[in-house]
Formats: structure tokens, sequence, C-alpha cells
């Protein structure tokens, strides 16, 4: 984690109710930031970018690197960090990269689906090793 206690990688997730995959999406990252060493990641507010919160601004600019984790191919997450101006340095969509099924709300998902999701995440966030500047303080 950085100096300002912003983890290096920020995760603007999907967390859709309206199919299963998108709740999928909150769930699997909400285990993947557990799993990982503290610091390296955490769920930043995606509700932020587009009413232009200033602090939700200010702690996605500090952040290092930007994940986001879709569940469908409708790439909500995606789309509005984009259109805040900011460029993910990796996305992640349950259905087309790990070939989730998309249902509805209230369809199961099994063990199998979470942890091919959590993967998917931990993965992005541990395949993005933080080599500081040199002579930096880090």
């Amino acid at each position: 984690m950085s100096n300002n206690n912003i983890p290096e990688n920020a995760l603007f997730v999907c967390f859709g109710g309206m199919s299963n995959v998108g709740t999928l999406t909150g769930l699997a990252s909400l285990e993947a930031v557990r799993q990982v060493e503290p610091g390296r990641a955490g769920i930043f507010c995606l509700g932020g970018l587009p009413t232009e919160a200033p602090i939700v601004l200010n702690k996605t600019r500090a952040a290092q690197r930007i994940i986001t984790v879709d569940g469908c191919p409708l790439n909500c997450a995606r789309k509005i960090v984009e259109q805040a101006g900011f460029v993910p340095y990796k996305t992640i969509n349950l259905v087309e990269d790990c070939g989730i099924k998309k249902g509805p709300p209230q369809a199961y998902y099994g063990d199998e689906e979470m942890q091919v999701a959590v993967k998917a995440i931990v993965d992005a966030i541990g395949n993005n090793q933080f080599s500081p500047a040199p002579g930096s303080a880090d």
C-alpha cells in the first residue's frame, strides 16, 4: 500500500444484481482482496466516477493500476471507468474470460465458478508486481 493508504490496485467491480455473474463479480472480488497481501488491492467506488466524487477521483488517480471486473459482455464497469477518463490496466469479464454462463439473478453458481472468478482476479492483481522507481522510498 502506498504512503497515502491507497491500494496498489483499484478494483472497479460491476456487482450488478440483474444477473448471476453480476453478483458473482462482487463476491469474487471481495474474496480476492481478502486472499492477497494487504495493500495490494481494494474495491473502489464505481458509482463515484460518473458522479465525479472528488475523493473517488483523487484516490483513483493515486492508485498504481486499475482493474475492472465485469460479469457479462455489457462491460459496464469498464465503460464507466473509461468514460471517467481512466484506462484499465486489466479488464476481466466473467462470461468472456472465465467461461461462466450468464443467468438470472437467482441462478445458482457453484464453488467451481466462484473459484474460477477469484483466481482470475487474484491473477490480475498478482501479475503486476510493483517495482518502485530507483531511488524511491517504497
